[in-house]
């Protein structure tokens, strides 16, 4: 009645919330905001001298994709902050970062992180479940792949990771994805054929193709 415009949301700051009005849960945060999310962690691989190398990887939401990984021996804020540029180069950079408040996500990390334009999203302390979907992956990691080989080295890690990948993006089924592949497949007339076994990851898993007349 003023004649002056007040926004929306300076309205609502200052309304008291009405009784029993809950307040966004996490799961809606994720559901609504999806396609403008990634997730960044490390894991730990031990290697067949006792040496810990450090992989860092990053998620993204919508699809479950790798879009980035790269291994260190010594993780330090300034390497972490270098591997966040590698992985959005040419404005590639999502709306939301999630990562948990490990010690190596230091200053150098966060301002890194907001000048590329991303809102970082730091989960509340022992709560892993508010990172579920880069702890699911890390798990699938381990099962179908680091649980059965011994990592010789750095360079030996990154082989194994790449190999994984090329398997698990356009060929790996995922649940949540009503079991089509990461990278999306084109569903095939079901119609008899001879089927072609083909070995993927160096025999650790297998695909199937028809084969050709």
């Amino acid at each position: 009645m003023l004649g002056i415009d007040v926004a929306k949301s300076t309205v609502e700051k200052y309304r008291p919330k009405r009784a029993g009005q809950p307040s966004p849960t996490w799961r809606t945060f994720l559901d609504q905001h999806v396609r403008d999310l990634v997730s960044i962690d490390f894991f730990i691989v031990p290697t067949a001298a006792f040496r810990a190398l450090f992989v860092f990887i990053v998620l993204a939401h919508d699809r479950r994709r790798i879009v980035y990984f790269n291994v260190t021996e010594h993780p330090t804020a300034q390497w972490t902050a270098q591997q966040i540029v590698e992985a959005f180069p040419f404005d590639a950079a999502p709306s939301y970062l999630i990562r948990d408040g490990d010690g190596i996500y230091g200053e150098r990390v966060t301002r890194r992180i907001e000048s590329l334009g991303i809102d970082d999203v730091v989960t509340a302390p022992a709560s892993p479940w508010q990172n579920a979907y880069v702890e699911r992956v890390i798990g699938t990691l381990r099962r179908e792949l680091l649980d059965h080989v011994i990592v010789l080295n750095e360079r030996h890690l990154k082989r194994l990771m790449s190999s994984y990948l090329d398997y698990y993006h356009p060929w790996r089924t995922h649940q949540s994805l009503d079991r089509d592949a990461l990278d999306g497949r084109p569903v095939r007339a079901a119609e008899p054929c001879n089927v072609v076994e083909v070995p993927a990851v160096h025999g650790l898993h297998h695909f199937y193709l028809p084969k050709a007349a």
